[in-house]
């Protein structure tokens, strides 16, 4: 993969500066299967010419070639065209990191051992054994973990893996002794340290207790961040985006970012909220906004969770969930703190995207926005709940007033559609995973992955929305099927919606003349081939600015 830093020769500058750009267009891409959404329509086009980085028009191959007779000509071999797709959701520094630890993702019980086994092999001794993908849902019995299946390996080395949501973390018995956790350690707010029948820790620990491991764990340095996200951007560009939204970074994390922006060293837009937890927010927020919507580094938002996640049973539900009867879940901040959270991001003038999985999380955040909008307008903020996963439906109908964003992972329905019923009971299912709830009364969803908690690959989420089936096929009339969406919505969920989600619809999100020519291209027509096969399609290339910066090696 190769990236290029941004240029322009001389001769093609003092070209413009005297000569119409419709006479000396510096690219048209033809012969290729073109499909942008705008505000009203999907619009198909056969060619696309570009220049200083920006859109001059979509159309006839024959007609752009007249108007534009000396541009330098692409063909496109009849492949498809879209512009970049963005991840409205996810992890950009965990993916990076994840790059170098051990996934466990879809792995049974037995095959998770074994792997934690051969991968302690490669290790410094010392060294924390670090990890991800853990689901005991696909597990025989679907327990949780305990640190003597761990312990029993005889590895000797502090393990902490993260359960597959992030929400929960396995730890053995090494790794519970430097954290100082016994049988006397309180659970936090917000948290919950699981125990065995003696009344020993268990080794799993649901959201705020995880603190109490992470906090031993040396960090990794600036530099070991910077080289993360870079990895991780790599991997984005090889899949078709050209645009992440990170949702949730810490000060630090924030300061590689500036690094790389600084360096010329970003490949693609990032839109980074920061994190509601980090000590050092209100200085932060006193700070403003970092860049432009035109700017590959943009920084206008905050992230806020106010629950954990279902599979973990850490969503917070108005009842309790209908496997484990006296558990409703956890509410990370106590309704005050949440509350004042909100207010100064907002004094700030940022925007606030907040974690809300369970129905009891949703209905908080809406009734404090409801109370926050009554003194002041919040309708310009464009304030998104992350997740939106379960709601009650009436809940959902209040999504237009105060003119919220649906921010989605499509994925997750059929990742989670074995066990939300499990969870919820089939009547909750009502407002779960609710797409076409939401797009029916106008409400903007901005698609996204949640990696890495899910792949990153936006087609497979594309995939999902369309089909609500899992990539095997399952199950074959789709999960739900009366709340998927259509192909033209799903790619305006992952472009142009997602766009306007940071605020940066006027100069992205599809391939108006004017907007930034990021685009892609796919080897097969996602809009004519069975949608099952939508997965299954590969980017051929990835172009940022009008620059080509990945091609895919044939």
């Amino acid at each position: 993969m190769k990236f290029h830093r941004r240029f322009k020769s001389l001769a093609a500058s003092l070209a413009l500066a005297v000569t119409s750009p419709e006479l000396f267009a510096t690219t048209l891409i033809h012969n290729v299967k073109g499909y942008h959404t705008t505000d009203n329509a999907l619009v198909q086009f056969d060619a696309l010419a570009f220049d200083d980085g920006k859109v001059l028009a979509t159309g006839k191959s024959s007609a752009l070639m007249k108007k534009f007779p000396s541009a330098k000509k692409i063909d496109g071999k009849g492949r498809t065209l879209l512009p970049g797709l963005i991840d409205a959701h996810g992890h950009v520094l965990s993916q990076g990191l994840l790059e170098n630890q051990l996934e466990l993702r879809d792995l049974g019980l037995k095959e998770t051992l074994a792997a934690i086994q051969q991968y302690a092999e490669k290790l410094e001794p010392g060294q924390w054994l670090q990890g991800r993908g853990w689901n005991q849902v696909l597990w025989p019995g679907k327990q949780f973990p305990t640190r003597k299946q761990l312990d029993a390996l005889e590895i000797d080395h502090p393990i902490w893996l993260r359960r597959v949501d992030g929400h929960a973390g396995w730890a053995n018995s090494k790794a519970l002794e430097l954290a100082g956790i016994d049988r006397n350690t309180h659970s936090p707010a917000g948290g919950e340290i699981h125990h065995l029948e003696n009344g020993e820790p268990s080794g799993v620990l649901i959201d705020n207790a995880m603190a109490l491991v992470e906090q031993v764990i040396p960090a990794p340095s600036l530099q070991e961040k910077k080289a993360a996200l870079v990895q991780a951007f790599e991997l984005a560009l090889s899949l078709g985006l050209t645009g992440i939204h990170d949702a949730g970074v810490d000060r630090e994390t924030l300061t590689a970012y500036k690094q790389l922006a600084q360096e010329d060293a970003l490949p693609l837009r990032v839109y980074p909220m920061i994190s509601a937890a980090d000590k050092h927010l209100p200085q932060l927020l006193d700070g403003g906004h970092i860049g432009a919507p035109q700017d590959r580094l943009y920084v206008r938002s905050i992230k806020l969770y106010t629950d954990g996640a279902l599979g973990s049973r850490g969503a917070a539900l108005l009842e309790p969930y209908h496997d484990r009867p006296g558990e409703k879940g956890l509410l990370l901040y106590p309704e005050s703190d949440f509350h004042q959270l909100l207010e100064l991001a907002i004094d700030k003038g940022f925007q606030v995207n907040v974690h809300a999985i369970g129905d009891r999380a949703n209905q908080l955040v809406l009734d404090h926005l409801k109370t926050l909008d009554k003194k002041k307008d919040q309708t310009p903020y464009r304030h998104r709940i992350e997740h939106a996963q379960v709601l009650r439906v009436e809940d959902i109908a209040r999504f237009p007033e105060l003119n919220l964003i649906a921010s989605m992972q499509p994925i997750h329905a059929t990742s989670d559609k074995n066990m939300a019923g499990d969870r919820l009971g089939n009547e909750r299912l009502d407002g779960a995973y609710a797409w076409r709830k939401f797009l029916d009364q106008g409400t903007r969803i901005a698609a996204g992955s949640d990696f890495p908690v899910e792949p990153v690959n936006p087609l497979f989420g594309i995939h999902a929305a369309v089909t609500r089936r899992d990539r095997s096929g399952q199950p074959a009339t789709g999960w739900r099927i009366q709340e998927a969406m259509t192909q033209e919505e799903a790619l305006r969920a992952f472009t142009l919606d997602a766009a306007y989600a940071s605020h940066q619809e006027q100069v992205i999100g599809n391939l108006e003349p004017g907007k930034l020519a990021d685009f892609i291209l796919l080897e097969r027509d996602i809009f004519t081939i069975d949608p099952q096969e939508i997965w299954q399609v590969r980017v051929a290339e990835t172009w940022v600015e009008g620059k080509s910066v990945f091609q895919r090696r044939q």
